[in-house]
């Protein structure tokens, strides 16, 4: 299983949870510079109240300060919530003035940070620095790989997840390489590198994450059944799982059930309001009774402006909204921005799609050519590219939209086509 990507053909993008902060994957291995013995790990206890603690009965050591803001950047992951992001450069700060030269925990920090907050090439150049100074270390091939995944590098990002399995193969190690693969069209080969993330998983957290990502992997396939036992077992790790709830909520609009799935979308929008949930939740009431209104509608038009008022990230999902929901151009100026920043196949496709909305469609197909190229069977990828060219009358166009929904016939709960 550790040679699980040299036999990947073709390019790779981590496809997991296309929110910024989830692009992380799970947690890696702490950093093995010397610090204070720390008690038997607690699933109770915070990890970022340990971390805290430490700090201060240890104020003088560099590496307790790059652990706290690793955990932060661990809670802002697993809560999505990227105010914690602070925390972290504050902490890295600190480490690097204790340390400045030989700090190898704080510049993997670095490099996590700056993948979270979209800033890819700095994320790379951070790997990079790491691997040269720790090259049998697992960590800064982790931020390496995030990296150079986003930046539409998929040799490189296998080789660095390649070294990742030859040197610890771990939970961090098998979910990356799980990506690889599913993107490049081996989801059942995925389903075995995640099923031995989640034997490997050490934390609630990263059983909570494995399982959900199995789930997510059954949905796309349009398994509802083995994708909700995924769910339920990462809601069991970890109560109110935001990608557990969510994936029980999709189980549920599968079934038919749509009000139980709205009600699930709503208490989830009020711990978490991502742009990924608040559209799920938009589009499916859109299909069930054609409204298109709502207290989703209103968060993703709030936080739509700030995206527009501000050069920061710009999540795919709030692409698609100001495409579908919005206004098109914006979601293509918003969309162009993100380029700049992540050439992964997901803002591929996020582009492709707001310039077919903006009536682009030649321009368009060359994104949504490119978000297919991997082989990642992604129904929505491939109804995306069928609209697109059946707009452009290529006879293809059909083909992709049949796949599509061979693939996952639910994707239509969705994905209600606005060209309609």
């Amino acid at each position: 299983m550790r040679r699980l990507i040299t036999a990947a053909g073709g390019a790779a993008a981590v496809a997991g949870c296309v929110a910024g902060l989830v692009y992380l994957g799970p947690g890696t291995p702490r950093p093995r510079t010397a610090a204070p013995p720390a008690a038997a790990p607690d699933a109770r206890i915070n990890p970022v109240d340990t971390a805290r603690r430490a700090t201060a009965a240890y104020p003088e050591n560099p590496a307790v300060w790059a652990g706290l803001a690793r955990a932060e950047i661990e809670q802002a992951r697993t809560t999505l919530d990227a105010g914690r992001l602070d925390g972290a450069d504050k902490a890295l700060h600190r480490s690097l003035a204790l340390d400045p030269t030989d700090n190898y925990g704080a510049v993997t920090g670095q490099g996590l940070l700056a993948n979270a907050r979209h800033e890819f090439s700095q994320g790379r150049a951070y790997g990079l620095r790491a691997t040269r100074m720790a090259p049998d270390r697992a960590d800064g091939y982790a931020v390496l790989a995030d990296a150079e995944i986003q930046l539409g590098h998929y040799p490189q990002a296998r080789a660095a997840v390649q070294r990742m399995l030859d040197i610890a193969p771990a939970t961090a190690a098998y979910s990356r390489a799980a990506y690889d693969l599913e993107t490049n069209g081996r989801p059942e080969d995925a389903a075995i590198a995640l099923q031995r993330a989640r034997d490997s998983a050490v934390s609630p957290d990263e059983r909570a994450f494995t399982e959900a990502r199995l789930g997510d992997l059954d949905w796309s396939l349009g398994k509802v059944d083995r994708a909700e036992q995924h769910y339920q077992r990462a809601l069991a790790a970890v109560p109110d799982h935001p990608y557990g709830m969510s994936g029980i909520a999709r189980v549920a609009a599968a079934r038919g059930y749509t009000s139980k799935a709205l009600t699930l979308y709503s208490r989830l929008a009020e711990r978490t309001p991502s742009p990924q949930f608040l559209l799920e939740a938009l589009d499916l009431r859109r299909e069930a009774d054609g409204s298109g209104r709502g207290s989703e509608k209103a968060a993703l038009s709030a936080q739509l402006r700030m995206a527009d008022a501000d050069d920061g990230p710009v999540d795919p999902h709030l692409i698609l909204y100001a495409a579908d929901h919005d206004d098109p151009d914006v979601a293509v100026e918003l969309a162009r921005r993100e380029w700049k920043h992540a050439h992964s196949v997901i803002v591929a496709d996020a582009l492709g799609w707001a310039l077919h909305r903006a009536g682009r469609n030649t321009e368009a197909l060359t994104y949504a050519r490119r978000a297919v190229a991997t082989g990642w069977k992604n129904a929505l990828f491939l109804h995306h590219l069928g609209t697109i060219e059946r707009a452009l009358a290529l006879p293809e166009g059909t083909r992709h939209l049949r796949e599509s929904a061979a693939l996952n016939p639910f994707l239509s709960l969705y994905r209600p086509d606005p060209d309609e």
